[in-house]
């Protein structure tokens, strides 16, 4: 039986669980039943965007699952082409539209898209979801710490999330502390590290062979003693589970440091700085 999955409460006082379930390229028929196969497995947040074109099978699968309604988290994005403030709030409207929920538990700005300059409107129209009961909880994703302050300033609102590329070859140490400073809690897309050689790394397997646990666990857990919400993706639901029973062991101290060990310099899996890339 799977240890209980525990919960992360934010800055606003909502909670998330503290491992999620991404649906990128889960879509259609398929997607769907490897959503509600999710639900089943045990996982509680549902990570989604407008950009997956996978909103309607997200729908579909809550209202398919058994779970109740309030008893998940549905999380969707705004993508860069509606960053203005009145295209922003009908994007969020067609997001509920598409999916067929009456709310979102959490909202994000997908990526800051710094050469537009329109990421603060873009925050601005979240708050205004939120105010209008839309959405729960809002954040952002990849805001680098100028965009984070700026958005703040801006509007004396903090993001209650901010989802950025993090696993053991680009474990962002800088931009976490800011994270825990200001507190914004952290999710961590490709966790797994996405197309590059993590999989396959010497010192996880060796580390995996002792605990008795996947290299996959391994890393899941890492991501969870570093106080991030990791958001695995997987179709097969022995690989839903086994990435979910994370809350049954511990890493030492030397394991922690052994995996600090292996950050690189730059880690980004496709050099996807926000600080330059952009996504419509």
């Amino acid at each position: 039986m799977l240890s209980p999955v525990p919960s992360i409460t934010l800055n606003d006082g909502h909670t998330l669980p503290a491992v999620g379930f991404g649906t990128y390229r889960l879509n259609g028929r398929e997607g769907v039943e490897a959503i509600v196969n999710a639900t089943a497995s045990g996982y509680r947040l549902l990570d989604g965007a407008v950009n997956y074109e996978n909103e309607g099978a997200v729908g579909e699968a809550v209202r398919r699952s058994g779970v109740a309604r309030q008893d998940l988290r549905i999380a969707s994005k705004l993508p860069g082409r509606h960053h203005a403030y009145e295209e922003a709030l009908v994007c969020i409207e067609e997001s509920l539209f598409r999916t067929r929920l009456d709310y979102f538990d959490l909202y994000l700005v997908h990526w800051p898209n710094p050469s537009k300059d329109l990421y603060v409107d873009a925050w601005r129209a979240l708050i205004e979801a939120q105010r209008r009961g839309q959405v729960k909880s809002i954040g952002v994703c990849n805001f680098l710490p100028e965009h984070l302050q700026r958005i703040i300033d801006a509007t004396g609102v903090k993001p209650a999330v901010n989802q950025i590329e993090l696993h053991p070859y680009f474990p962002q140490h800088e931009q976490l502390a800011w994270h825990r400073e200001h507190g914004i809690a952290t999710q961590s897309w490709s966790p797994l590290g996405r197309a590059n050689h993590l999989l396959k790394d010497p010192a996880l397997q060796g580390i995996a062979q002792r605990l008795g646990k996947t290299l996959v666990q391994v890393i899941l857990r890492w991501h969870h003693q570093m106080g991030t919400i990791a958001l695995p993706k997987a179709a097969s639901v022995q690989r839903q589970r086994e990435n979910l029973a994370i809350f049954d062991f511990e890493l030492s101290a030397e394991d922690m440091a052994l995996i600090a060990t292996l950050a690189t310099p730059d880690g980004r899996t496709f050099d996807q700085d926000p600080a330059h890339y952009e996504e419509y």
